[in-house]
């Protein structure tokens, strides 16, 4: 659980890794609620924001059960009707925010419940999905092209079945079926044959359907669109924690050499601690307009260093020594001013 202003961790929970995430959705929220509680009573000023992979009926109503509010995405591909809106109703959610983002603000009835739905559309996320598929239909049409040669030197012992399934295989990928239309010929293994063709005409309708665009699913009836997105968008503050946590180099969690689940869990909860620290300092600098990631503040501070100087005369006696600090960049002054770190500095 972290705060809206700057991702800071507040609640943790730990548990097994090996139990899929959406079976562990509800307990893991009664938990943090019940210690949210603990902190403030304004369960109210919740939102759970989670992605489609936890979609379920059940974790759906403990979230309605619960009185908090919700961010979530539904599979667009279940929703015909919403891809089915016109893209002349788009608007834009905020050009300054978010550039080239447009959005339909509607509702949609879904997992035991009528919601609002903010429908939007990313021009980045539209190019990428075209790559990509564009990625995936080269690969299916090398491994189809050596499926149909190896059939054509009659290359094979698979009865049709298993030559089928094999095809289906290839197909599998996301939108390819769409795209690509396979015909196996024959029943014996000598006979089998395969062609296939490619519908430019299919390609555009998922370009112009559902390319870019993302169902946001919430109860936050009072906020913009924007802050919608915003809120969907937080997800990758806690991303970024848990990449930080796995950094070696950044409140590493490994090397973890426990093996009890309470010495476990007390590991995890200084890890976290640290993370907190470590996003209050990125903060409390990003205030002061200060633009730095959590690994980029800590590089500025490690370059601020004491160095001891020895003058010595030739005589007997210990030589005098002075303690002074590093040439500081602008950035590194800055930081050093903003953290008061002129307390901890040597005195000559």
């Amino acid at each position: 659980m972290v705060t809206r202003d700057g991702g800071i961790p507040v609640v943790s929970h730990t548990y097994a890794g090996d139990r899929p995430d959406v079976t562990q959705f509800t307990a893991v929220l009664d938990e943090l609620l019940a210690r949210y509680r603990d902190l403030c009573d304004q369960v109210e000023s919740l939102t759970v924001v989670y992605d489609a992979g936890q979609n379920s009926a059940g974790n759906h109503a403990r979230i309605e059960q619960a009185g908090v509010g919700f961010v979530g995405s539904l599979p667009p591909s279940d929703h015909p009707a919403l891809l089915a809106i016109p893209r002349s109703r788009f608007r834009p959610v905020d050009a300054d925010r978010f550039p080239g983002l447009a959005c339909v603000d509607t509702t949609v009835t879904t997992l035991g419940a009528t919601r609002r739905a903010v429908l939007t559309h990313s021009p980045t996320l539209h190019a990428a999905q075209s790559r990509g598929l564009d990625q995936t239909l080269a690969k299916a049409r090398r491994r189809l092209a050596d499926l149909k040669a190896r059939l054509a030197r009659g290359h094979t012992r698979r009865d049709r079945q298993a030559v089928q399934a094999e095809v289906t295989t290839i197909l599998r990928p996301r939108w390819v079926a769409d795209v690509i239309t396979a015909t196996l010929t024959g029943e014996d293994p000598a006979d089998l044959r395969l062609s296939w063709r490619t519908s430019q005409a299919a390609r555009r309708r998922l370009e112009h359907r559902v390319f870019g665009k993302r169902v946001l699913f919430t109860n936050r009836d009072t906020w913009t669109t924007a802050e919608v997105v915003a809120a969907y968008r937080s997800q990758s503050e806690v991303e970024a924690g848990f990449r930080q946590l796995k950094d070696p180099h950044v409140v590493s969690f490994s090397p973890l050499r426990h093996w009890t689940d309470q010495k476990i869990r007390v590991h995890v909860f200084y890890c976290v601690l640290a993370l907190a620290v470590a996003h209050l300092m990125r903060r409390q600098a990003d205030h002061a307009g200060l633009r730095l990631s959590v690994r980029e503040l800590l590089a500025e501070l490690a370059g601020i260093q004491e160095t001891v100087l020895l003058y010595h005369d030739g005589r007997k006696g210990r030589p005098r020594a002075q303690r002074i600090l590093t040439d500081r960049t602008p950035s590194q002054q800055a930081l050093y001013d903003l953290f008061g770190l002129d307390r901890y500095a040597p005195t000559r």
